[in-house]
């Protein structure tokens, strides 16, 4: 709405429709400041739409329901028939394959993944899946989209997680990992945050919502043999994250309350333990192929993450630093840890 875009907004809920459309309206507010004509005509192209009437005129429409592939496909199911032949199904899901949600379609080449991240005003990268199935044009059509509505656009192969949270949720399983083992979560995030990173992978998990994270860690761990930490197995309704006010820490006025005096006797450990997850799922990116270039890796994880940017993206990182001395951290790490530190294949084609 904020570039032109005519834009309805569909819920079955009608008080979540409402407080959406209220969000909507406030971010207006927030980003055209006095100038009450530009938050006129943003707001003159919101609309709400409970009854799902916009479809019909749509050129594009965004699914972003809760990460579950069943769900996704009634609702495909359900709207397909309404939507315009030359219409695009663009998904905004943040894991689930696109060959697993465009079987229930008669046109599964107008699905393409749109894959936005948290705060979406903020973030600048969006992800374009590319499904087996989806047309280039289609493809095409959703890069100009992105563009045209101030983001940028990564094309990426449909594989679980993507790119980016292919990369970050083995980092952030980890953390949640050292958790369960006793390590308290300031220390964690404290090495995290001394590495370079905007905000800590305990925090991060916290901000996101940890529902959202146990249902992405489900996926992975399903796709890629990824351990699911104690932590994430069981949660209660009532510690969800930052959202509830608690999760693996309390939040007040929404700043997390931490404990300033935590400690722990072998931080570069935590810090290897952390690094050494995200850099390694990056490099089975670039062994898999889920971008085009593998510079585009390094620019997916920094746009997408807040990555350390001062260090080049995790692949620059790697051909920056001393590979035999990371190659012998990962694989002490291993020794010491598990098989989730297994050094992979992708290494070698780092140069």
């Amino acid at each position: 709405a904020i570039q032109g875009y005519s834009v309805t907004v569909q819920d079955q809920d009608p008080e979540r429709l409402a407080q959406t459309i209220k969000r909507a309206q406030y971010s207006f507010k927030k980003k055209f400041k006095r100038d009450r004509r530009a938050i006129r005509d943003a707001n003159d192209h919101l609309m709400a739409d409970h009854r799902g009437s916009g479809i019909a005129r749509a050129d594009i429409v965004i699914e972003a329901i809760f990460e579950d592939a069943q769900v996704k496909r009634s609702l495909y199911e359900s709207i397909e028939p309404k939507m315009k032949d030359t219409a695009i199904l663009a998904t905004n899901t943040s894991s689930i394959k696109l060959e697993d949600l465009s079987s229930c379609l008669k046109n599964p080449g107008r699905l393409v993944g749109l894959h936005f991240f948290n705060p979406v005003a903020l973030m600048p990268l969006v992800e374009i899946i590319r499904g087996n199935e989806t047309d280039e044009n289609v493809v095409q059509q959703a890069l100009a989209f992105g563009k045209n509505i101030g983001k940028l656009p990564l094309a990426v192969k449909s594989s679980p997680g993507f790119l980016v949270n292919r990369i970050l949720m083995p980092y952030i399983l980890e953390a949640v990992t050292m958790v369960d083992e006793g390590i308290p979560p300031e220390v964690v995030d404290k090495a995290a945050t001394d590495y370079g990173m905007p905000m800590g992978p305990i925090e991060l998990a916290d901000t996101v919502g940890l529902d959202i994270c146990k249902s992405v860690a489900n996926i992975l761990s399903e796709a890629l043999g990824l351990p699911l930490p104690n932590n994430l197995k069981e949660l209660s309704d009532k510690k969800l994250g930052k959202k509830t006010g608690q999760g693996f820490y309390k939040y007040k006025d929404g700043k997390a309350i931490k404990n300033k005096g935590a400690s722990y006797a072998n931080t570069q450990e935590v810090q290897d333990r952390l690094v050494m997850r995200l850099l390694n799922e990056a490099t089975a990116c670039l062994r898999e192929g889920i971008v085009d270039e593998k510079d585009l890796i390094d620019a997916g994880v920094i746009f997408g993450t807040g990555f350390a940017p001062f260090r080049g993206g995790p692949l620059e990182y790697i051909r920056s630093s001393d590979i035999d001395e990371l190659s012998r951290t990962i694989d002490q790490l291993q020794a010491k840890f598990g098989d989730q530190f297994k050094k992979d294949e992708g290494w070698s084609q780092i140069a």
